[in-house]
């Protein structure tokens, strides 16, 4: 009876160690844990207050408050067909920026951010998105003035300025979509001033201001501000073998801006006054030892065939050269962009005096600029 006793206290005896064995792996780690936590615990620091503003910042910020909401993102489309089922449907073509002009729902951007597109999409700075239709496009200028439908309350406008008084070193800001991130805001510099750059078309704009304000794909069309927030550009080409920014950016210069585009508005297009001719390109003039700029066609009723002006004429294997213009108004024409940048500036009904290299002889003929379709 004794033994079984023994037996009986040693099971009691086991039973009670396990439990306690099972308790110390339970608890032991909790407890430490938790006394870890107590001992180490640790606190968000404190906000350090910063103090006021600089000077530039608030006007950045200023600036970018005040245009932000007059810049619009733009989405082109155009039409595609399934080579098997033959269905047509729309993809994206391109994005871009551009900005509110007037309270009638004029957009201007660029004419490369709208060229052979099917369907135009204007996004709002507020995120309402509607239909954009092309008003009149000046592609020797690259501009495009679109029209969408808005109630007038949500349009704001940007103030114009003035690029013609620009000095260099002056801070600039540019606000668009690069690479399709709305409102995005970038400052510079003005890095040069009077630059001449190329048209998609080949023709020369000049005056374009140079900048060092970060300009990328999708900035194209996006307006270029002053430290008060005017107009003084549109962004409009980059200088960069990557494609991105490297520092280099142009803008067309609001003087050429608020010219073109109210033209546009008017009359839909560009009124160009010319005097009726086609010219050789430079590489041929070069090649023909030409000093001037070769007459290679004239267009019946224009001033060019009103004063007879002759045109390059192909007679089986002989060329016979036509009239070579040397000088405008006593201005030297030693290329085609010297007579585009003449007429550029001109008006329709200036009076010009063409300095003509007919053979040997050199005349001096009085010309009415007209309107050139």
């Amino acid at each position: 009876m004794f033994e079984l006793k023994k037996e009986a206290c040693l099971e009691a005896l086991n039973k009670a160690l396990a439990l306690a064995i099972l308790l110390a792996t339970v608890c032991i780690p909790l407890t430490s844990g938790k006394a870890f936590a107590q001992k180490n615990k640790v606190a968000q620091r404190a906000v350090t207050p910063r103090g006021d503003l600089l000077p530039e910042e608030k006007e950045a910020i200023k600036v970018f408050q005040k245009c932000s909401p007059s810049v619009v993102y733009i989405t082109t489309l155009t039409l595609s067909q399934n080579i098997f089922s033959r269905n047509v449907f729309e993809i994206p073509k391109g994005t871009g920026s551009g900005f509110i002009w007037d309270t009638n729902g004029h957009i201007v951007t660029n004419f490369h951010v709208v060229e052979n597109s099917n369907k135009i999409e204007v996004t709002l700075h507020g995120g309402a998105k509607m239909n954009a239709d092309i008003v009149g496009v000046a592609p020797d200028k690259d501009i495009a003035v679109l029209k969408i439908s808005a109630l007038l309350t949500t349009l704001k406008l940007i103030d114009i300025g003035d690029a013609n008084s620009l000095l260099v070193g002056q801070k600039v800001y540019a606000i668009g979509n690069p690479f399709g991130l709305d409102s995005t805001m970038t400052s510079g510099i003005v890095s040069a001033l009077g630059r001449e750059i190329v048209s998609m078309t080949g023709r020369p704009i000049q005056g374009a201001i140079q900048t060092d304000a970060a300009i990328n794909p999708g900035n194209s069309g996006g307006p270029l501000l002053d430290s008060a927030g005017r107009l003084i550009g549109i962004n409009t080409a980059i200088y960069s073998p990557s494609g991105a920014s490297s520092g280099i950016g142009f803008a067309l210069p609001v003087e050429i801006v608020n010219r073109v585009v109210t033209e546009l508005i008017v009359n839909g297009r560009i009124i160009r006054p010319g005097i009726g001719v086609s010219i050789a390109a430079d590489d041929i003039n070069a090649r023909l030892g030409i000093e001037g700029v070769l007459i290679t066609r004239v267009f019946p009723e224009t001033p060019a065939h009103s004063a007879k002006l002759r045109e390059t004429i192909q007679r089986g294997s002989e060329l016979i050269l036509g009239d070579i213009i040397v000088s405008v108004d006593g201005k030297a024409i030693h290329k085609a962009n010297d007579l585009y940048n003449i007429f550029d500036n001109a008006r329709v009904g200036d009076v010009v005096k063409l300095g003509i290299l007919r053979g040997k002889k050199t005349l001096f003929i009085q010309l009415r600029l007209e309107d050139i379709h």
